[in-house]
């Protein structure tokens, strides 16, 4: 039987009067976590930035465009790193997992002076159709000429790989593919100066994914294999 068909049996049941006075006390503990990732997030945007000095210089639908040039006259961009290899035929399912999410939000995040953009190493010319396959629509480009995926944790070089240790999630471990995910954030100020202020890796990046947000509120939870948690993953055209 897989996790999907597992049903849940012998589970506790209870009157009205003693539900609501179960979930009423659990209230308080989802309070105190709403407050104490408020506090976080606060903290997150305390932390210091770092210059970004390097020319990154990305290929996208529009042409060349340049990291501050992907603000698009915003002040702040959020980019996805999402796995692509450039000898892959087709985007990592995990990374179009978090993808399937993403389209929605741009108008949103615009009026919040926000540009979202997702940057891979495969080369435009696999990217598109990809994109076009999965009927997303958001902004997508290709960092495959630059230093950009390797100097933000999110690619390895072959070096690293031969090596069997990598920096990724702020730890040196050993290499699970040559790319990985990941969020990574900057800010452009009024000057042109672009700032590079956090990026995210790993479990990082469940904050994002609505999917997993609804599953943690049923009652089968995510349901995963614990040995290789997104087994159940496919493209949403593959299911």
């Amino acid at each position: 039987m897989s996790n999907s068909d597992r049903t849940i049996t012998n589970h506790r049941v209870v009157s009205h009067e003693e539900w609501l006075a179960a979930r009423t006390a659990f209230l308080a503990k989802e309070k105190a976590f709403s407050r104490q990732r408020e506090d976080l997030a606060r903290e997150r945007r305390e932390l210091p930035w770092e210059q970004v000095t390097k020319r990154y210089v990305f290929d996208t639908a529009a042409g060349k465009q340049t990291l501050a040039e992907l603000f698009e006259g915003r002040h702040q961009l959020a980019v996805y790193h999402f796995m692509f290899n450039p000898s892959d035929e087709a985007g990592c399912p995990h990374c179009s997992f978090w993808a399937d999410h993403y389209d929605a939000i741009g108008v949103h995040l615009n009026a919040r002076d926000v540009t979202f953009a997702v940057i891979s190493r495969a080369p435009l010319a696999k990217i598109e159709p990809f994109r076009k396959r999965m009927g997303w629509k958001f902004k997508w480009v290709s960092s495959g000429g630059t230093d950009f995926n390797y100097d933000h944790q999110a690619s390895f070089s072959d070096a690293e790989l031969k090596s069997g240790t990598v920096f990724y999630n702020y730890t040196k471990s050993p290499p699970v593919a040559p790319d990985r995910e990941g969020i990574s954030v900057f800010y452009r100020d009024d000057n042109g100066n672009v700032f590079h202020t956090y990026s995210c890796y790993a479990r990082g990046i469940d904050m994002v994914n609505g999917t997993y947000q609804f599953l943690d509120l049923v009652p089968k939870g995510r349901d995963e294999d614990p040995e290789f948690a997104q087994a159940w993953v496919r493209y949403h055209d593959r299911y």
